[in-house]
């Protein structure tokens, strides 16, 4: 049988949204920030404009913002301004904080351990949060502060406003401040909007969430990411903690203004809610397909799917790029800003060429 040709690697690649570059507005606002001389450190009118347009996203005039490099940062710092070391954090078994930040949350916290719990589709449930919370109260267990929620998760899922605020609730009861991983946000903002018309404020803050770490990265911006704190007082002195783990920009005006440019015209949600649609169209073309199955129905921009490995060896010798990622079989192709829609139409295409030569 013949072969295409591979694709080009300018669109090609499934294994991340952090493999497409950097999208075109925070690029010209990057641009337009590049100009003369600019007060360092965060003292200049990009930063405070990013600040002020993540506060009118969220409708929180009060919200104190910071900006990291990267998601690992966000996440480990906003957790260790919650923590001590004797504490410990909620989270799934399957949140990035447990499995791919290389011990950086316990690292930064002086030690605070992570507690994992197990749940469908990669989320967790109020039982199990209460459950684990309660499992030990004595002086010798590390005393439960922070429940950490993935949004969207690890599996391409997304929590209901209902969900968010049972698990809340149950983490409050106790005592526990509440931390979101946004590094897929956008995304998640993106399907809750389209389905409900729930807002970002209405699944955060006013549904009991205290932290955000706001993913830029993967939206289409370059090495900037938002710690924004709904609870003013948890962000006591967090400007240290960014300083003291290598975190604080010199130039921080040009981490701020992509996330100026994103913002100021809905740039973040535009481009979330392509690489949803994308994810869908990859769905709809696959879901009839032989020998393939779904792992989870996604719901954002990451599709998880069992391929026979021959399949996925054809897919990757002719320039295709993903990851494998829940048992011997599974594998997450993953949409972006940049996915295009003749992407998806030649990866199937690919696909189905290889799926014909199963013996």
């Amino acid at each position: 049988m013949s072969r295409l040709p591979p694709p080009s690697t300018h669109d090609c690649t499934f294994a991340s949204d952090n493999t497409a570059g950097i999208c075109p507005e925070a690029w010209e606002a990057l641009e337009e920030a590049n100009r003369g001389c600019v007060t360092s450190y965060g003292n200049d009118e990009w930063t405070r404009r990013a600040c002020d347009l993540i506060r009118e996203v969220f409708e929180k005039p009060d919200a104190e913002v910071y900006f990291v490099f990267n998601g690992t940062s966000a996440n480990s710092l906003a957790l260790a301004s919650l923590c001590q070391s004797y504490h410990s954090v909620i989270c799934h078994d399957f949140a990035h904080i447990e499995t791919d930040e290389c011990g950086a949350p316990e690292f930064f916290s002086n030690g605070t351990k992570l507690l994992v719990a197990s749940g469908p589709n990669g989320k967790l449930l109020p039982e199990d949060v209460e459950r684990l919370i309660l499992k030990r109260t004595d002086i010798h267990f590390p005393k439960p502060r922070v429940l950490s929620l993935t949004q969207s998760t690890e599996w391409g899922t997304v929590y209901t406003l209902e969900e968010i605020r049972a698990l809340t609730a149950a983490a409050k009861r106790h005592g526990l401040a509440v931390h979101m991983d946004g590094a897929r946000f956008s995304n998640a903002a993106a399907a809750l909007q389209a389905r409900s018309g729930t807002s970002p404020a209405d699944f955060t803050w006013r549904a009991g969430v205290d932290v955000l770490c706001f993913g830029g990265t993967k939206n289409g911006m370059m090495t900037t990411e938002a710690v924004v704190f709904f609870n003013p007082k948890l962000a006591h002195e967090f400007d240290y903690r960014c300083k003291q783990a290598g975190q604080l920009a010199s130039k921080m005006r040009l981490h701020c203004a992509q996330w100026v440019g994103m913002l100021r015209d809905g740039a973040w949600l535009r481009h979330a809610t392509h690489a949803n649609a994308m994810t869908a169209k990859l769905t709809a073309a696959l879901r009839d397909l032989p020998h393939l199955r779904f792992q989870a129905e996604p719901e954002v921009n990451a599709l998880f799917v069992e391929l026979p490995k021959p399949v996925a060896d054809g897919l990757h010798r002719r320039g295709w790029h993903f990851y494998g990622f829940i048992g011997a079989s599974g594998y997450r192709l993953m949409c972006s800003w940049a996915t295009s829609e003749d992407t998806v139409r030649r990866f199937v295409l690919d696909l189905k060429l290889e799926l014909a030569e199963l013996k």
